[in-house]
């Protein structure tokens, strides 16, 4: 509280304009116009027992040991003024309390990101730090100010899938195929296309090379996506399903280029059902992510018996799954050395 939100470089002593008195003995700030503010730690809840108060600010209150106690004390002594209001400044973990929060309808969210300061910001830090973590778990935390969470009962976590990622994949790769979910319209409010790069190496390994996902497509669209991607990575196939479809998917592929080799693949189970054994994939140590790729991350761990969360459909997920799948679940035809 002293080091950073009284005497740290955005304290409030490093304010311009009128700026408060400080007595460290008893923790207490002063302005000339009356106004006192007082200081707490929030190791120590019942020391917010009795004090009332106008306002009150919390930081970094997603580290707090006794956040719930601590936060709930302050409540209580908000009771000055007409309108008393709480500020509550921390980088988001998704601990119950801030969860409770962000779901109040009284609450105003504002966020910043790391890049939003970055002319305040050291050039070495934002090229070592930001470009290590950009896009991962931490750094979307971290650098993002986004609330990164778990589902309870969802088939791959956060910390297997930064358990799984690298950051690049082997100079020789024994296959690469490009998986396509295509979607049955490309009307408003249309399923993605899922396109998920994929390629094997001499070791039964995995690696996960490219999330090209289109929103709201039309069929020439994707197409066009998915093989470019297949062409950039020097692929060996393109997996589609043809469920949506039938031979329309097929055949649009091949409408853009005809050399391309497409495996056309069905599904006759649900998509939990599919997803499980390529999850167990994750959990033997056999897939790799090459890199961040988000979006596609978040699908996988809002994943859960009973689909997205949000109702949505896992386009990028089902992509995914039907590369993962060709590459070490079925199996495709006679390898070949492929280098990126």
């Amino acid at each position: 509280m002293r080091d950073v939100m009284v005497d740290g470089p955005s304290g409030l002593l490093g304010l311009a304009g009128r700026r408060p008195r400080w007595s460290p003995s008893r923790r207490r700030l002063e302005w000339d116009n009356g106004a006192v503010g007082l200081a707490f730690s929030a190791e120590e809840p019942d020391s917010l027992r009795g004090p009332q108060f106008g306002a009150a600010w919390s930081d970094e209150i997603a580290k707090w040991r006794y956040a719930e106690a601590a936060y709930d004390m302050i409540q209580f002594g908000l009771r000055l003024g007409a309108h008393p209001r709480g500020l509550v400044t921390t980088t988001p973990r998704p601990i119950p309390l801030l969860r409770r929060i962000l779901a109040d309808p009284l609450t105003v969210v504002s966020r910043a990101r790391t890049a939003d300061n970055a002319a305040n910001l050291a050039p070495t830090f934002l090229e070592a730090v930001v470009g290590r973590y950009a896009g991962t778990r931490l750094g979307r935390q971290e650098l993002d100010g986004e609330m990164i969470a778990d589902r309870a009962d969802a088939l791959w976590t956060r910390d297997r899938l930064e358990a799984a990622r690298v950051p690049a994949a082997p100079e020789a790769l024994r296959r690469i195929v490009v998986a396509v979910d295509p979607p049955a319209s490309s009307k408003a409010g249309a399923d993605a296309c899922g396109i998920v790069a994929a390629g094997l190496d001499g070791a039964g390994h995995a690696y996960v090379l490219a999330d090209a996902t289109l929103a709201r497509a039309t069929p020439e669209a994707w197409a066009s996506a998915a093989l470019a991607l297949y062409h950039r990575l020097c692929a060996d196939a393109l997996v589609v399903e043809v469920n949506q479809g039938g031979e329309m998917a097929t055949a649009v592929l091949h409408q853009v280029d005809a050399a391309v080799p497409v495996t056309p693949v069905r599904a006759t189970r649900g998509k939990y059902l599919r997803a499980e054994p390529v999850s167990v994939l994750y959990a033997q140590g056999r897939v790799h992510h090459v890199g961040a790729l988000p979006a596609l991350e978040d699908e996988l761990c809002d994943f859960g018996p009973d689909g997205l969360s949000t109702g949505a459909s896992p386009d990028r997920l089902d992509a995914l799954v039907w590369a993962l799948t060709h590459l070490l679940l079925r199996g495709g035809s006679e390898p070949r050395i492929r280098r990126l």
